[in-house]
């Protein structure tokens, strides 16, 4: 078990208990039973989609004290970077459909000027985080994982963003939300995703929902071991 968490500046703070911010109550449940019961957690299912999600986290938040903060659920994989089952954990999170069309293309908050877009994860807990995953046996990557208002249906969405955020790894619809709230209050964030489905055309037939949450619950088992 580690002694400190990173805040957002990448200062050793002393460690604390975790917030888990889920989308959904089945993947709340997912993680609590790889928690065991341990109390050093504490997991919230917050609603979908970053609104939700921020606020969720914001209210937790305000309600008890943390070291760190985790967006944790089932997602899905870019091919070639996450497959069905496997694990990502994020190395940044980022709003990747925030911002504006134009007629030479989408251009994002942060080139708009509106702000950045993307909130990064301490690279020494993603890495130590992802070599206990990996140690225990569990398939994981780690790269940027987008948060998305619209959930990818086509190939021709799947590309776009691919070319968008090269080596995004997953898609997923809270992890920013989370990361902005954390990040207000000095906090570290993470984002851990189990791969349900690729990235592309809808195929809800062809999801493995069941084998994502089962990853869930073994990432969670993991996390009582580094965090």
């Amino acid at each position: 078990m580690t002694e400190h968490f990173r805040n957002s500046t990448g200062e050793a703070v002393e460690q604390r208990r975790v917030l888990i911010v889920t989308a959904v109550a089945a993947e709340r449940d997912a993680v609590l039973r790889g928690l065991k019961g341990s109390d050093r957690f504490h997991v919230v299912a917050a609603g979908a989609g970053t609104a939700a999600s921020a606020a969720g986290t914001a209210a937790a938040l305000a309600a008890g004290s943390y070291g760190c903060v985790i967006s944790a659920g089932i997602g899905g994989g870019f091919p070639g970077r996450a497959p069905l089952g496997s694990l990502v954990v994020a190395s940044e999170m980022i709003a990747a459909d925030l911002g504006a069309e134009t007629p030479e293309g989408f251009r994002s908050a942060a080139e708009l000027g509106f702000g950045s877009v993307s909130v990064p994860a301490d690279p020494g807990t993603v890495q130590a985080v992802a070599a206990a995953l990996a140690a225990a046996g569990l398939p994981v990557s780690t790269g940027p994982v987008l948060t998305v208002s619209t959930a990818t249906g086509t190939a021709e969405t799947a590309a776009a963003l691919a070319a968008r955020v090269p080596g995004a790894a997953a898609e997923a619809m809270e992890g920013h939300g989370v990361a902005v709230a954390a990040q207000a209050l000095g906090l570290m964030a993470l984002e851990i995703r189990a791969i349900s489905n690729p990235v592309g055309p809808r195929d809800r037939a062809a999801w493995k929902i069941g084998d994502a949450l089962e990853a869930l619950t073994a990432a969670a088992t993991i996390l009582l071991e580094v965090l």
